[in-house]
């Protein structure tokens, strides 16, 4: 199988929320990876492939060398699912991958 991925990723564990944007629900889960192009997220979320969904990351002082949490909110789109392997505990979550279409960082005034 072809590497469809580009770009350097990061294997940062960081808080996510995810927005689906034919819901008012959200999830919140961790990310398992992370690059300019995509993120690998760990959630309890029913995303379905191709779905559009929308996510905010806090990314903490010690990545960005700032003095507080910088938020990037996200658009993309849900490109693979794993569900959690059989027999995983209760509180394993599936994991979903996602490419980022669009972002924008969030400035807390």
């Amino acid at each position: 199988m072809a590497e469809a991925r580009t770009g350097k990723r990061f294997p940062l564990h960081l808080p996510i929320k995810i927005h689906k944007e034919d819901s008012a629900a959200e999830a919140s889960g961790i990310t398992g990876d992370l690059s300019a192009a995509g993120v690998y997220i760990r959630a309890d979320a029913s995303l379905e492939v191709g779905s559009p969904v929308e996510f905010e990351i806090a990314l903490p002082p010690e990545v960005t060398g700032g003095k507080e949490d910088v938020v990037i909110q996200c658009r993309g789109r849900v490109v693979r699912t794993d569900e959690p392997h059989a027999g995983a505990a209760p509180a394993e979550t599936r994991g979903v991958a996602c490419v980022i279409d669009s972002y924008e960082f969030v400035r807390n005034e």
